[in-house]
C-alpha cells in the first residue's frame, strides 16, 4: 500500500510552475506586482480567476501574517499582493482596468 504524501501546511499553486512562462534560458520569468487587493469583496479571486480564464498566470501572496490570518478568518487582514508574468503584464494590467470600469 502506497503512504500518503504529506501535503498540510504547503500551499497548493495549482501547478502554477508548470503554466508559468520560461525564458530562453528556461527559467521562469520574473514576477511583478500587478496589485494590492483589500479582500473584502472577493476582488482578489475574482481578478485572479479572469487573468487566468486569459492564460495569464497568477501568484497571490498574502503579506505579512495573512497567511495565518486566512486560515484562522478565511480572508486576509492585510489583503493579497497578486504578481503576474513580467512578459504578461502589460496584458494583465489592461483586463484588470477593464475589470474597474465594469464594476462602475
Amino acid at each position: 500500500m502506497n503512504e500518503p504524501k504529506i501535503e498540510w501546511g504547503r500551499a497548493d499553486l495549482g501547478g502554477l510552475l508548470e503554466r508559468w512562462p520560461k525564458g530562453e534560458d528556461g527559467k521562469p520569468v520574473q514576477a511583478r506586482l500587478l496589485c494590492h487587493c483589500t479582500c473584502v469583496d472577493m476582488s482578489d479571486r475574482l481578478l485572479v480567476n479572469m487573468l487566468e480564464a486569459y492564460g495569464i498566470p497568477c501568484l497571490s501572496v498574502d503579506p505579512g501574517d495573512g497567511g495565518f490570518a486566512r486560515v484562522v478568518m478565511g480572508m486576509s487582514g492585510q489583503g493579497v499582493d497578486i504578481y503576474v508574468p513580467e512578459n504578461l503584464y502589460d496584458d494583465a494590467a489592461a483586463l484588470s482596468k477593464e475589470e474597474e470600469h465594469e464594476e462602475l
